[in-house]
This record gives structure tokens, sequence and C-alpha cells, in this order.
């Protein structure tokens, strides 16, 4: 029987809440797997994936890059939500290690142990965790976006990257991906891109039924990215 909490936490005066899960009959300390959310906010779906990542053996701490309670219903309001991090990536970075190093101070966390998985907007966020320098083991980006931080300076990753993506994501072209390659390898990391064809963005999230805007559910895409998951952070955590 898996236990859950909602957990507040802070990146400087802005209040967050995540939602921690985990089993607690496992009796040492466990790696920690962050999951960040798409561009809707800390949602049911986010909080499901950290439920699944408890069932694995790991604690899962659905993290919130927006702030307590912030939730976004139309694409106008999930616009507004994320603008503010897509234009400073500063803040998106400070934000997600806010809840790093949250994940640290848990008592039922391995702090050595900690990884990240994030989905749409949220695969941005947890490559970034991994660009801060943060010591993350692994991070799994889920049909997310790609693109690196405008002016940036580069610096080696240490964290191992998986990117899963759908050949036919409108919203990350070829030629960012290349970006993305010649990124990863510039600044020595241990990468990996599985690209999915006949696959478009958020392919993961069931909800997604959007062609025109570029969202659509792909079971086959899915369960395949959750496997390639599992086998990642097997390698990463050595369990």
């Amino acid at each position: 029987m898996l236990k859950t909490e909602k957990h507040e936490y802070r990146d400087g005066d802005t209040l967050l809440e995540g939602y921690i899960a985990w089993d607690p009959q496992n009796q040492k300390k466990s790696p920690m797997i962050l999951v960040a959310h798409d561009w809707s906010g800390l949602n049911d779906f986010a909080c499901g994936k950290a439920d699944k990542l408890a069932e694995l053996g790991y604690v899962g701490f659905a993290i919130d890059m927006f702030g307590k309670g912030k939730l976004g219903k139309t694409k106008e309001e999930k616009s507004a939500l994320i603008e503010p991090l897509m234009q400073d990536r500063y803040v998106l970075r400070q934000r997600i290690l806010a809840a790093f190093e949250t994940a640290k101070t848990l008592p039922m966390v391995d702090p050595q142990q900690i990884g990240a998985i994030g989905f749409c907007f949220g695969g941005l966020c947890v490559l970034d965790l991994a660009r801060s320098g943060a010591d993350v083991k692994g991070v799994v980006s889920f049909h997310g976006l790609l693109n690196a931080p405008e002016n940036a300076t580069q610096q080696r990753i240490t964290a191992k990257i998986l990117a899963l993506h759908g050949f036919d994501d409108p919203m990350v072209t070829p030629e960012t991906v290349m970006r993305f390659g010649e990124e990863m390898t510039e600044t020595e990391a241990n990468w990996e891109l599985n690209m999915y064809g006949h696959t478009m963005h958020a392919f993961t999230n069931p909800q997604a039924n959007d062609p025109d805007f570029g969202t659509v559910y792909n079971k086959q895409a899915d369960a395949r990215s959750w496997i390639a998951m599992r086998e990642f952070f097997k390698e990463v955590f050595g369990k």
C-alpha cells in the first residue's frame, strides 16, 4: 500500500506544493525521481506518474513549477503560466533546483540517488536541471522541449540523459533535435535519444487529441517510452 502526501516547500518567496508517493514498507532510504509537470501545472497526470514510480520501488515526487494551487485550464492560461519561466530560464533553473534541494532533505530518500523525469514543458525543466550541474544522477525527457537556454555558458553535464521524442512533433523541429545532440556532445554528456515514428507531441497523455495543435496520444509510444525509462533508471541507480 503506497503512502502519499502533499508537501509544501519554497523557492525564495514563492510557496510551492508538491506530491510525494512511496512504499512505507521500504526500510532503507530509496532513490527518488522528481516528476516535472507539463504546462498545465501540478495535475493528476503528474501525480499519477509519481504513484507509478513508487510502485517500482522509488520515491516519486511530483514537483510544482508554478506556485501552490496554480493550474491552467485553457491554452491561454497555460501559456501565461509558462511564459515567465520560458523567458527567464535562470528563474526556471532556480525553481527546479528548489525541488531538488527539498528532495534531498526528505527522510525516506537517499540524497545521493536522485533522478528526474518531465513531460513537455517538464522535459525542458529536467534537462535544465541537468544543465545546471546539479548532482542529479539521470534525467528523462518525455516529448520535452529540447532547446538550450540562450546565452548560457555551457558546462559539462554529469547526469545521464535520455530524451524520448516523437518524430512528427511539430513543437520540436528536426533542427532543434540536431542542435540538442550537438549540445549534449559538446557538454560531454552521457546521452541517448529515442525517436518514435508517426508520433506527435504529448504522446504519453491519453487526453491529448488535438492534431491541429500537434498533441496526440500514442499508446504504443507511451508504453515503449515507459519501458525505456525503467531500463534507464535500473542502469542509473544500479537496481
